[in-house]
């Protein structure tokens, strides 16, 4: 094991990863529980596998092996697996399996150890795992961390929360996003509420409006019975887009606690107007009526966008836009904040001000985090011609580049710990399915689009007379 990295270790733990045979724990969640156990972070792990597929302890560790050696790109994690395998065990399906491979697991630990339950499994099968935590007696002193969607609409989801309530404290539920466990999406945190130069101008009175963009090229991979059923908005927006949007427009907090951060971010959620159908533009690209498992009349959308505002003194009137989808033309993630331009301008006509649009702060919440921000300059020589100039920075050219956990590492860490920062409670999600009733019960149609494409033609109508930020005109430098 490694020297710790910067950062306070978790308490001794036992992960039970139900669905550890799964996508999911393949490509996430078994690479990062080895990279917190190396680094130091979980330096007194046990994690207990389990899922419906037949498997021994010995085959475990080969599926964990292979899922490392195929989806780590850090050779010293590779490198420590098979000290890592001693802490593999594989529960057969069952209560009392279940039960006493725990308690094998913890037979040697000199601490007693805190459990934490990681339901990588599919939304409908949450309650049956429920239920078995508490048949085996695992529920009492753990917590549980649950995958998105966290129901389908308001009704699904109170009836949902109430169901697991009945076994879970909402202090041991971690309900995750792994949009807010990006490095990036911290710094806006930081950027805020850190700086006197932005600080002071982040409101109405200086911010003409937001974009958040995140176009995906992926198509469903695999996933088409779910997204039969969910669609871009249940899949992203609500648990995704809206969370981002919460961090980017929060009051500052009185403290930098989990409580604090958490009831800002819940205003933003009691403060944001419901989501107009006329203000949405839903699209499905060319070809997912062909794929298998999808209805060949499915109006289920593959890409979403659409207008919200936030009515609160500080937001009121900006609009938020807001947009993502399947087999688009890039795969990016966005805030883009625009700011207004000057009341009145001093330069000649043919100066170039205006001409590329308004100044703007971009966060870039990729894994190699950027931030740029845009602005007008002199070109240098007679006259007085203006140009687009930006000033820049990656994460990747630093010297803190090596020190970055990713999202899922940081979101099982911080469950590890009992910190709440970064996850959703039960009354923020029963709001956002509150304010998108409806859109829900009044869907617009459902657009084609080619695919490659940013999305319908439509959004250009959405968003006028403002523009998309992406694609973009000019490129990271």
């Amino acid at each position: 094991m490694v020297k710790q990295q910067a950062g306070t270790p978790g308490p001794p733990t036992t992960v039970v990863l139900f669905g550890a045979s799964g996508d999911l724990a393949r490509r996430k969640l078994l690479p990062g529980l080895l990279h917190l156990w190396r680094a130091g972070l979980l330096p007194k792990l046990r994690v207990v596998g389990t899922s419906l597929e037949e498997h021994t302890r010995e085959s475990f560790v080969d599926l964990a092996r292979e899922a490392i050696g195929e989806h780590s790109d850090d050779s010293e994690d590779k490198a420590a697996f098979e000290e890592f395998a001693q802490v593999l065990h594989w529960a057969q399906p069952g209560v009392e399996a279940l039960s006493a491979t725990v308690a094998q697991a913890e037979s040697d630990c000199e601490e007693p150890h805190a459990r934490l339950h990681y339901l990588s499994v599919p939304p409908q099968a949450a309650l049956a795992v429920v239920s078995q935590l508490e048949e085996a007696d695992l529920v009492a002193g753990s917590r549980i961390v649950m995958e998105k969607p966290f129901g389908t609409d308001l009704a699904s989801a109170v009836a949902l929360n109430e169901a697991i309530h009945q076994v879970f404290d909402e202090s041991q539920i971690f309900r995750i996003d792994h949009f807010l466990g990006k490095e990036a999406a911290l710094n806006i945190l930081a950027f805020r509420f850190a700086n006197g130069l932005f600080e002071p101008i982040w409101h109405r009175n200086n911010i003409d409006h937001v974009q958040i963009d995140v176009p995906e090229t992926l198509g469903l991979e695999g996933r088409t019975s779910f997204y039969e059923e969910t669609g871009a908005y249940r899949d992203m927006v609500v648990t995704h887009l809206f969370q981002v949007l919460a961090f980017t427009a929060m009051e500052p907090p009185v403290a930098l606690d989990p409580q604090s951060i958490s009831e800002e971010k819940h205003k933003v959620f009691r403060s944001m107007l419901p989501i107009e159908p006329t203000d949405v533009v839903r699209g499905q690209y060319e070809g997912y009526r062909d794929e298998p498992g999808v209805d060949p009349k499915s109006t289920t959308e593959t890409f979403i966008a659409l207008k919200c505002y936030i009515d609160n003194w500080r937001w009121a009137d900006v609009p938020f836009f807001l947009r993502t989808g399947k087999k688009l033309a890039a795969g990016q993630r966005i805030i883009s904040i625009a700011f207004k331009e000057p009341p009145k301008s001093m330069f000649p006509t043919g100066s170039g001000i205006g001409t590329d649009g308004p100044d703007h702060l971009t966060f870039d919440l990729a894994d190699a985090s950027k931030m740029s921000l845009s602005f007008y300059g002199k070109r240098p020589g007679p006259g007085f011609q203006l140009n687009k100039l930006s000033m820049q920075f990656a994460m990747e050219d630093t010297g803190w580049a090596g020190s970055g956990l990713e999202a899922y590492e940081r979101l099982i860490l911080e469950a590890v710990k009992g910190n709440h920062t970064l996850f959703t409670r039960s009354e923020g999600v029963e709001r956002l399915w509150e304010i998108s009733q409806p859109m829900l019960d009044n869907p617009p149609p459902v657009r084609v689009y080619p695919q490659g494409s940013w999305g319908p033609n439509q959004i250009h109508q959405l968003i006028a007379p403002h523009a998309w930020r992406l694609p973009f005109e000019r490129t990271w430098h």
